[in-house]
């Protein structure tokens, strides 16, 4: 008797592990094909930047993407415009102050998926975004696609396209008001890698 209650306990142990979920997938960026490109207006005129990414955790998890995470953190004094006047303005203390403040963080908090149950089509990742030492919750629009001619199961390298939009002034960024509009929008491919 004793015997067979320590064979039950012992299989219902291994089926309970069976049923744990899966822990989800971490992955890297790879730099060559990652982009952070910012829009705002100049005198009414839309201008162009980049801000390259310092670190990054990823963590997708295929068998439930609603646990999937981001952390990201991106270099502000290496932001660049096409305008030399325009980057130095970009770096002040009335705008982004990368002296004080040279990193600029976002963190996932929830994921919410397309309409289809996918991170495509109107998925959208919530999370806060901590800009010049004030943190603001910020949504933006995902998607998340298989590279093209990859079997559908092959999860190793993906694409991820990010885009949203944010008020400079609510993170205390509102320098030169009368010649920059206070909406920023943000666009965000970049390319991961399942680690090793």
């Amino acid at each position: 008797m004793h015997r067979r209650a320590l064979t039950a306990c012992l299989a219902a142990s291994l089926l309970a592990a069976q049923r744990l979920p899966a822990a989800p997938l971490p992955y890297r960026l790879i730099p060559d094909a990652t982009e952070v490109r910012f829009t705002f207006r100049l005198s009414g005129r839309p201008q162009h930047g980049r801000i390259p990414v310092r670190a990054a955790r990823i963590r997708i998890d295929p068998q439930n993407l609603t646990r999937s995470q981001a952390d990201i953190t991106l270099d502000a004094t290496r932001a660049r415009t096409g305008l030399i006047f325009a980057t130095e303005a970009l770096k002040s203390p009335g705008v982004l102050d990368t002296a004080r403040f040279p990193e600029i963080r976002f963190r996932s908090t929830r994921v919410r998926l397309g309409p289809d149950g996918r991170l495509s089509g109107g998925a959208r990742i919530h999370g806060v975004l901590t800009l010049r030492g004030t943190t603001r919750p910020l949504t933006l629009h995902a998607a998340l696609y298989r590279r093209p001619g990859t079997a559908a199961d092959d999860l190793r390298e993906l694409d991820v396209h990010l885009n949203g939009s944010l008020s400079r002034a609510a993170f205390g960024a509102a320098g030169y008001p009368d010649l920059v509009a206070d909406r920023v929008t943000l666009a965000i491919r970049a390319r991961i890698r399942q680690a090793a």
